[in-house]
């Protein structure tokens, strides 16, 4: 198992979700694109997820030819761990709950969801599906109702939000705000 440990000395942005304690993991499986990952790496910074596994050779592959992960431009790498793991029935972390995302028949619509306190989000390749012992295997299985499939990044960001707008965080108003924005942004709203 590879695994690029946090920066234990870089400073934190977390804010916490709740009062309760609750992790959100993400696996994603065979990704093959860096950019993707990279942009994955970035919503789990901005919806502070606890890790995000991967299986599969393609994205090593990729990064040992020299690819970046150019889209994670908070550097999040530094403190969530990205972890490449053989299987995730076997790499389940420790009290979570597995849920996978696909458009499959029978699946729950993301918008009647309850997200479970502490849950092991696992998402398809991006030119594949899930397979079907993985979906068998978690207990929730999930889709978006769209009109046609998003991409990785983009269901990943889309599902965390659900997440953080039905678990929390509460109306942090302008301490979030200015523990999250950009340098470049000092736009104030005035009445």
């Amino acid at each position: 198992m590879k695994s690029t440990p946090p920066n234990n000395d870089a400073p934190s942005n977390k804010l916490p979700l709740s009062n309760t304690v609750q992790h959100a993991y993400i696996g994603l499986t065979n990704p093959k694109s860096p950019d993707n990952v990279g942009a994955v790496m970035r919503a789990a910074g901005c919806y502070n997820a606890s890790e995000v596994l991967y299986t599969g050779v393609r994205f090593d592959k990729a990064m040992s030819g020299g690819q970046k992960l150019h889209t994670d431009t908070k550097n999040v790498t530094k403190r969530i761990p990205l972890t490449s793991i053989d299987k995730f029935q076997s790499n389940q972390p420790e009290n979570s709950t597995p849920v996978a995302i696909e458009l499959v028949e029978g699946a729950t619509s993301l918008v009647d969801f309850e997200h479970p306190d502490n849950a092991f989000y696992i998402f398809g390749p991006e030119d594949k599906s899930l397979d079907k012992d993985v979906v068998a295997w978690c207990e929730h299985v999930i889709y978006i109702p769209t009109v046609g499939c998003m991409n990785l990044a983009a269901t990943v960001n889309v599902v965390l939000y659900d997440r953080m707008a039905k678990l929390g965080p509460k109306a942090q108003g302008d301490e979030l705000i200015l523990k999250s924005r950009d340098t470049n942004n000092r736009l104030k709203v005035t009445k």
